[in-house]
């Protein structure tokens, strides 16, 4: 996927977070680091790994069978984060009409306070900021495609949960 696609996506979601405070305060930012065995990370979407280069922050970019995990330092700059942590804790699922839309990340469930209060606890300008950015990214088959394992994945993870 090239670079405009990803800054526009990125684009589309500018400074929104989940919540309007800083919602790392409530957990003590966990989705930003790695569990005790130094697992964890976030999938990169297409082109990111590029666009990480050179970061101080990234520790590392780990091989899996979706796409390169990148594993960090825990603090990082909010502007060059890739998709996969400027989405979270959605995560993309095609609608009824067939565009991308979101929902909770069940793979969230373990370490983010704020599925407790549902979809609806998030800031709405930042769901709708999301889906944007999504949508953006699905404009490209690479992207969609993408897209598509990324939801095979969540859902995958989903189904033994509830």
């Amino acid at each position: 996927m090239d670079r405009d696609i990803l800054e526009r996506a990125y684009a589309a979601i500018g400074a929104l977070t989940p919540m309007r405070t800083d919602c790392g305060a409530l957990c003590g930012a966990a989705c930003c680091g790695t569990d005790s065995d130094g697992q964890g990370g976030v999938h990169l979407f297409p082109g990111e790994e590029a666009l990480l280069q050179g970061q101080d922050w990234v520790t590392g970019i780990a091989p899996d069978a979706l796409a390169p995990i990148m594993l960090c330092a825990s603090r990082c700059d909010r502007e060059t984060r890739p998709l996969g942590c400027r989405i979270f804790p959605l995560t993309p699922v095609r609608g009824r009409n067939g565009r991308w839309t979101v929902r909770l990340d069940a793979r969230a469930r373990a370490m983010c306070p704020l599925l407790a209060s549902g979809i609806g606890g998030l800031d709405p300008d930042f769901v709708k900021a999301v889906r944007a950015a999504l949508r953006i990214v699905a404009e490209t088959p690479e992207g969609d495609a993408f897209l598509e394992k990324w939801h095979a994945l969540e859902d995958a993870y989903r189904k033994p949960l509830w």
